[in-house]
Formats: C-alpha cells, structure tokens, sequence
C-alpha cells in the first residue's frame, strides 16, 4: 500500500456508532476520488518543484561538478517522483488539505463557527 492509499483509508470517517451524524453527508467515494486527486496534484506540484531545483543545481554547477552530468538524470527524476509521493501522502505542504477544504463541504456547525464574531479577523485600521 502506497502513501496515497494509507492516506484514503482513514477517509471512513467516525464509526457508525458515534453520537451525532454528520449534517452533511459525504459520499465516501467522491471523498475517496478527491482525496486520490487531491493527492496527487500536491504530489506533482512537489515534484515539479524538485525538478525545477535539481535543473537550477545543474545550470549553476561547474564543469567537473558530480551532477553536471546527464548520466543519473534518468534514476534522480525518478528518485525525486518517489520523495514527491511520499512527502504528497505526509501532506508535507498542505497543498492536498487546501483543494479538500474547497471539494468537501463543512458539516453545519463548522460552517457556523467560522461565522462566528470572535471567529472573524479584526477589521482593518484605517488611520489615513
């Protein structure tokens, strides 16, 4: 099992015991189809970054330097895809939670909360 799998499976939500349901209802396939996505995307973003790095590292390096060369690229792309997925499961950069807090609705009482007076930022100072 995968990073992104372990990270799907605890997608169950509360056992079917708990005291209150949900008041909104998630289809836990849709929540598992975005989660996958979600994942995903962060999981390219992550290695899209690295491999904009490891191209910088190499236009700056010197002619004798143990990177120049074109030899590893192949098996360091595919070494960065691999730390890519698995920082993608961790949620290392929160890009995954942003895209669920968009595709998944807020049960009603979160919703209120964040409404909430105490809750709100501050409102601006205008001293001008």
């Amino acid at each position: 099992m995968n990073s992104i799998d372990s990270a799907i499976s605890g997608l169950n939500g509360p056992p079917a015991d708990a005291a209150a349901p949900a008041a909104n209802p998630v289809d836990p396939h849709y929540a598992a189809k975005a989660t996958r996505a979600a994942l995903q995307f962060e999981g390219f973003f992550i290695s899209h970054m690295l491999r904009q790095m490891r191209s910088s590292s190499r236009e700056l390096a010197g002619d004798d330097a143990l990177f120049k060369s074109d030899a590893n690229n192949d098996l360091l792309d595919m070494a960065d895809n691999m730390v890519a997925d698995q920082m993608a499961g961790q949620r290392a950069f929160g890009v995954a939670d942003a895209i669920l807090r968009q595709l998944l609705p807020k049960p009603a009482g979160q919703a209120r909360a964040a409404l909430a007076p105490e809750n709100l930022p501050p409102p601006l100072n205008k001293t001008r």
